[in-house]
């Protein structure tokens, strides 16, 4: 079985180079892209740190950023985290599980957070005592299914999920073609990805933590 991602770059080319680093052959293809959003900075007095759920926010902020360079960063993992650096901003905490345990982690001192995100976020449940702000600074672009990506998928093929906006996109488009679930296999991040996308594949699967390596590896026993 083939095994396919369909995440915008550049992390579509992470993904393939970290398969290809693990044994295993992933073709690309990107059913989105991401494109900087309109937006407005926030009234600074009383912010504390920065909230940030993906390394996107540093590739399209824009220059508005540059107002925010001397507050630290709550990064919801690596990615972000050396993207924030990359920026030159200092990073004071990341995650391992998501932005919601990050969160609930929290040390004290950091009250006010200026969340940084994508049009499509996850919802929190803020802590007592916090305060958030939110911001989006980036947005994703859906894109149609190609005619050869469609008949790969007619041939059986395990699809990589990295989020439960791309889940829902990729469930509607195979619906939007006719194409039988029962030859495609999912591999998520994690189980909310799942969510959105119904039933009737071949088969749905969660990878056991929330990284490329666990997916990775979720992909590789389904492959057997």
């Amino acid at each position: 079985m083939r095994v396919f991602a369909i995440r915008p770059e550049p992390g579509l080319s992470a993904t393939i180079a970290a398969g290809a680093a693990s044994g295993l052959p992933i073709a690309g293809y990107p059913l989105s892209r991401i494109a900087p959003s309109g937006w407005t900075l926030p009234e600074l007095a009383g912010i504390d740190a920065l909230l940030v759920g993906s390394a996107n926010v540093f590739r399209h902020g824009g220059e508005k950023l540059q107002a925010l360079a001397h507050l630290p960063v709550l990064a919801v993992g690596k990615a972000s985290a050396k993207a924030a650096e990359g920026a030159g901003f200092k990073v004071a905490a990341i995650g391992t599980g998501g932005l919601q345990s990050l969160l609930d982690a929290l040390e004290p001192g950091f009250c006010h957070l200026l969340r940084l995100a994508g049009e499509q976020h996850v919802a929190l449940n803020l802590p007592a005592g916090r305060e958030l702000t939110l911001r989006v600074v980036y947005r994703v672009q859906d894109t149609d299914i190609t005619s050869e990506f469609e008949r790969e998928l007619d041939k059986g093929a395990l699809v990589l999920l990295h989020s439960a906006a791309a889940a829902r996109h990729f469930a509607e488009e195979c619906d939007r073609l006719g194409l039988d679930r029962g030859n495609i296999a999912l591999a998520a991040l994690g189980p909310r990805i799942l969510e959105p996308v119904g039933d009737g594949w071949l088969s749905a699967r969660s990878a056991v933590a929330p990284n490329e390596a666990a997916l990775l590896a979720l992909a590789q026993d389904m492959c057997q």
